[in-house]
């Protein structure tokens, strides 16, 4: 029987595609492999960055007959094309299928005339499609590779995570231009006991021909360059997919290169690397695609990592007349601009209020496949939100992270309720981030600490009745989700009566004016030194009047 279906992803991933403002917003992906980890388990991290609303879902595990397909549907409501269907497809949760396989991405763009608009694959597509039809990363790569072949890439340049329970790989890819087939692509396995880290910037430089253990690639993907005369072998170079398919820029380095620095400085403080690469300076050395952190990583230390905006560096955004008297790391769009003919860049961080949804991914081969795997699912910024544990078994998802409208505020929608406190933030954010803070590690923290427990009712359960452990785990991960969102809530409605009209009111409820930080009075007075002086009147004379 065939049936019409348009592809419906973990995530309402085809908002991506219809939002205008998507195209303008990128994204920040870090890669822990196995062994460079404080428990053994391989993480992914995704900050899925844009102005829109998504909607997680839950797709579950379905037998399909031999004649059914899936319909491509473009923009503009049309059929683009069919997909043929596989007998099986694998339940996923988020970007997390049943096999503890995870998927993040970030955009590169690359060479603009290489987009293809005959194919009928975007990036989100291949994803969703992966994640249903491989248990493993080298799977997914297979499957992401021969789907293009058979279909035709759609998007631009794009750097995917891709990690199990054993490896993390990064695949970069990009189109072969309108009319061509299929893609170019290389993807290379993240060497035990390092980590990896990409943003919106092609990260692959040369890479093995004869390793196919850690390195797969399309067959034309450096006689295509030549072809295109991106790339010269006569001029004894060695190939180096990111100069051939996504020539850097200073817009580039300032805004991507930079978020790469900063996980890896702060995975790696005794490698003390340079930032002139990301501050374009000539001829300085690229950072490298994987290193080695200065001790494995727990869960709590990625979460950190994905909570950056330069503090501790000269770029800290958290200081300075750019940030304001309470020292917010918001800037607004656009990232550049031009004064007098000069262009400016503001830094991009990490953590930015323009992200929809983050996650970070915990696949652990050691336990079971509907335990091992958990997606810590956040929502909004990453550093005023809360990770919620999902595990990859779950057959349900709390209702209010799949709901919601962009144009409707609600707080029946988490995404609009962790908005509300991360924008409510920002009007005393160096007072207010300490109260989020506060209710966010409380939080936080217990999950971590509660996971030995939860787990340990789980295996029991996975010996003795695997269905009732898929209904425990799922309502533990519905239960928590649902806290989390009345808590954060409440933390709204804290804040606002906290800090009201400018004001700050004590343990006792008293409002208390704390006026504006001396350096930031210091500046506005080198703006209008004039302005804001009392004028002096002089001594009073005997009859009490000023002269």
């Amino acid at each position: 029987m065939k049936y019409r279906h348009i592809i419906i992803l973990s995530v309402t991933l085809l908002a991506f595609f219809v939002s205008p403002q998507w195209a303008q917003d990128d994204c920040s992906s870090f890669l822990v492999s196995k062994g460079a980890s404080q428990d053994g388990s391989v993480m992914i991290t995704y900050t899925c960055d844009g102005e829109f609303l998504p909607h997680l879902e839950y797709t579950p595990a379905q037998d399909h007959k031999p004649d059914e397909y899936i319909e491509i549907v473009g923009r503009d409501g049309k059929l683009k094309g069919k997909i043929k269907q596989v007998l099986h497809t694998y339940a996923v949760v988020g970007l997390m299928n049943e096999h503890q396989l995870t998927i993040g991405e970030t955009t590169f763009g690359g060479r603009n005339e290489l987009r293809n608009p005959e194919g009928l694959l975007h990036y989100f597509t291949l994803m969703g499609l992966a994640l249903q039809r491989a248990k493993t990363a080298r799977e997914a790569i297979k499957v992401m590779a021969s789907l293009v072949e058979e279909y035709g890439y759609a998007s631009s340049g794009e750097s995917f995570s891709i990690a199990d329970t054993e490896e993390a790989w990064i695949m970069e890819m990009i189109g072969p231009g309108p009319g061509g087939k299929g893609a170019h692509w290389v993807a290379l396995r993240i060497p035990d006991g390092y980590i990896c880290a990409h943003a919106n910037m092609s990260r692959i430089g040369e890479f093995p021909l004869n390793d196919h253990e850690n390195c797969l690639y399309s067959e034309h993907v450096i006689s295509f360059a030549e072809q295109k005369g991106y790339y010269d072998k006569k001029s004894g170079q060695s190939f180096l997919f990111r100069y051939a398919y996504d020539p850097p820029k200073p817009s580039s380095l300032r805004t991507c290169a930079a978020r790469v620095w900063s996980m890896f400085r702060r995975s790696a403080p005794s490698l003390n690397l340079s930032p002139d690469f990301q501050r374009g300076v000539k001829n300085a050395k690229p950072y490298p695609l994987w290193i080695k952190p200065d001790k494995k990583l727990s869960l709590h230390d990625v979460m950190g990592i994905m909570r950056d905006h330069y503090e501790g560096t000269p770029f800290d955004m958290t200081v300075g007349i750019d940030a304001g008297p309470f020292g917010t790391p918001l800037r607004c769009r656009g990232l550049t601009w031009k004064i007098d003919g000069t262009e400016y860049s503001w830094e991009r961080p990490i953590s930015t209020q323009q992200t929809a949804f983050s996650f970070i991914s915990q696949s652990r081969g050691w336990l079971p496949d509907p335990i091992g795997g958990v997606y810590w699912y956040g929502w909004d910024d990453t550093y005023t939100t809360c990770y919620v544990p999902l595990y990859c078994c779950i057959n349900n998802i709390p209702k209010s992270f799949a709901r919601g409208d962009l144009q409707k505020f609600s707080r029946e929608s988490a995404w609009w309720v962790f908005n509300f406190v991360a924008n409510f933030a920002n009007l005393k954010y160096s007072y207010m981030v300490k109260d989020i803070q506060k209710v966010q590690s409380a939080l936080e923290k217990q999950f971590i600490s509660l996971q030995p427990v939860v787990e340990k009712t789980a295996l029991d359960l996975h010996v003795k009745d695997p269905d009732l452990l898929v209904k425990y785990l799922t309502n533990y991960s519905v239960s928590q989700g649902d806290m989390v969102v009345k808590r954060w809530i409440e933390l709204g409605e804290f804040l606002i009566t906290k800090y009201n009209d400018g004001y700050v009111k004590d343990e006792r409820g008293r409002p208390r004016g704390m006026g504006y930080p001396s350096e930031w009075l210091k500046n506005v007075l080198e703006s209008k030194p004039d302005q804001f002086k009392l004028p002096k009147w002089g001594d009073k004379g005997k009859d009490g009047r000023l002269n």
